[in-house]
C-alpha cells in the first residue's frame, strides 16, 4: 500500500527526515508518534504528494511520488491540524461544497452524505453552523469532509488536538468504525495513550524511526524492566543511586523506573531501603528508553 525507502527530506541545513524506510499494510491504522519537531507532519505531508522528498523512493497505493501526486488526490483524504471548514455554511453545506470539489453527482449527494452524517454523529446537527459547533464537533466534520469522496486511504495529522476526552473517544470509534469499512489511515498523535489504539506504531525522533512494530509487540520486545516507586521513599541520594542505571520519570505521586535487564532489585534495595513495585510497560515507557 505504502512504500518507503531511504526517504531524506531537508529544509536548507536542517535534515527533517534521515533515512526513513517504511512498509504500511492495508486495512490498519499506522500511528505515528514523536515530540515536537520529530518530522510528523512533515512525513505525511510527503505521503499525501503535498512536499516533495529530497531523495528516496515512495510508493503510495501504486502511484510513484512526487511524479504522480495530481493522480494520488483522487484515492486520499487528507486532513491537516488546522483543517479549513467554512464557518459561515452548515454542516450538510460544508459537505455538500466538499463534494462539489470532487465532483461528486448530484444523484448520489444525498446516499454520499447521510451515511457519513450519522456515522459522524452529526445527524441532528446538519442545520447548524460549522462556526456554531463545538471543537470536537469540528473535528468530526472535517474527517467527515474527508471522507466524501469514498478515498482508499485517510492521512490525518493530530486530528484529537484540542479536543476534549469525550469528543476524542468518539472520533477514535468513528476511526475504527472506518477502518472497518476497508478503509486504511496514517495519522500523527501527540498523545501517548492513543498509540494504544493503533494497529501498528512508529515512533519518530529526531527524523529518524526509532521503533516501529503492534503495541503489544512493542512492549514486549522492551527488555528493561519496569516499576514504580513512591516519591517519600526516594531523596537525592537514592535518585542518584537509581540513575546509573535507569530512566527516571515522575508520575503524579510516584517515580517510574525503566531499569536495564542486568539491574539488581535485592542488592539496590539493601544499598537505599526502598520498595519497588513492578508495573506494566507503556507506549511511552517504550518511546523513553529509544530515546535514551
Amino acid at each position: 500500500m505504502i512504500t518507503i525507502n531511504n526517504l531524506i527530506k531537508k529544509f536548507n541545513d536542517t535534515i527533517a527526515l534521515n533515512g526513513i524506510d517504511l512498509n504500511i499494510e492495508a486495512g490498519k491504522i499506522y500511528g505515528v508518534i514523536g515530540p515536537d519537531g520529530a518530522g510528523k507532519t512533515t512525513l505525511l505531508r510527503i505521503i499525501a504528494g503535498l512536499l516533495k522528498p529530497t531523495t528516496g523512493n515512495i510508493n503510495v497505493l501504486g502511484f510513484k511520488l512526487p511524479e504522480q501526486s495530481e493522480e494520488l488526490k483522487e484515492q486520499i483524504g487528507y486532513m491537516p491540524q488546522k483543517f479549513s471548514l467554512y464557518t459561515d455554511l452548515t454542516v450538510y453545506e460544508n459537505l455538500k461544497f466538499f463534494a462539489d470539489i470532487y465532483g461528486i453527482e448530484k444523484s448520489i449527494l444525498e446516499e454520499r452524505i447521510k451515511p457519513l452524517l450519522h456515522m459522524s454523529r452529526l445527524s441532528a446537527f446538519s442545520s447548524r453552523l460549522a462556526g456554531d459547533l463545538s471543537g470536537g464537533m469540528k473535528q468530526k466534520l472535517a474527517l467527515t469532509c474527508t471522507l466524501i469522496h469514498r478515498p482508499k486511504l485517510l492521512i490525518l495529522d493530530e486530528p484529537t488536538t484540542g479536543v476534549d476526552p469525550v469528543s476524542r473517544r468518539e472520533l477514535w470509534e468513528i476511526l475504527q468504525s472506518i477502518v472497518a469499512e476497508g478503509v486504511s489511515i496514517i495519522l500523527t498523535t501527540a498523545y501517548m495513550d492513543e498509540a494504544e489504539w493503533c494497529g501498528e506504531v512508529i515512533m519518530l525522533y529526531k527524523g529518524k524511526i526509532v521503533r516501529k512494530g503492534s503495541p503489544d509487540l512493542l512492549k514486549q520486545e522492551l527488555k528493561e524492566k519496569v516499576c514504580e516507586a513512591k516519591i517519600d521513599d526516594l531523596n537525592e541520594e537514592k535518585i542518584d543511586i537509581l540513575q546509573n542505571s535507569a530512566i527516571i520519570k515522575i508520575i503524579r505521586d510516584r517515580y517510574r523506573i525503566i531499569i536495564n535487564q542486568n539491574f539488581n532489585f535485592e542488592q539496590i534495595k539493601s544499598k537505599i531501603d526502598i520498595n519497588f513495585i513492578k508495573a506494566e510497560p507503556t507506549i511511552e515507557d517504550v518511546f523513553i528508553n529509544a530515546i535514551n
